[in-house]
């Protein structure tokens, strides 16, 4: 499946929280890289978030701990060339049009990515 989607701002939480040690080793163990500390978020149709919402089952799970919420995850590759992972954090301001991926580098420095670019996340 092939999703596409529109560069936006996110609000700018995801580097804190992608720098937490919790949320790294978790990361490093069931995504097998380690995530650059932060997320590009990708805006979607409704049509596109209810069809990865029905994904479910193929959906993994990173425990959080003490006040952190369990964030889940689902494997993809950004524009056919970057592994990586959309992320659905329990506890999130955005909704379900908003995706949150993650990769090894910093995307919008390795892509030149501005708002409102585009860019297709591939779901095996």
């Amino acid at each position: 499946m092939e999703i596409k989607g529109k560069i936006i701002s996110g609000t700018h939480k995801g580097s804190y929280f992608m720098s937490l040690e919790a949320y790294q080793e978790e990361f490093q163990k069931k995504l097998k890289f380690k995530p650059f500390p932060g997320t590009l978020n990708l805006e979607i149709s409704k049509e596109n978030a209810g069809l990865i919402h029905d994904l479910h089952d193929r959906i993994g799970v990173i425990k959080g701990t003490g006040n952190y919420g369990d964030v889940k995850f689902l494997p993809a590759k950004l524009n056919g060339i970057v592994d990586g992972a959309i992320l659905f954090p329990i506890k999130t301001q955005h909704p379900s049009e908003i995706l949150e991926f993650v990769a090894e580098e910093n995307l919008r420095n390795k892509f030149k990515f501005n708002d409102g670019d585009k860019a297709t996340l591939k779901i095996d």
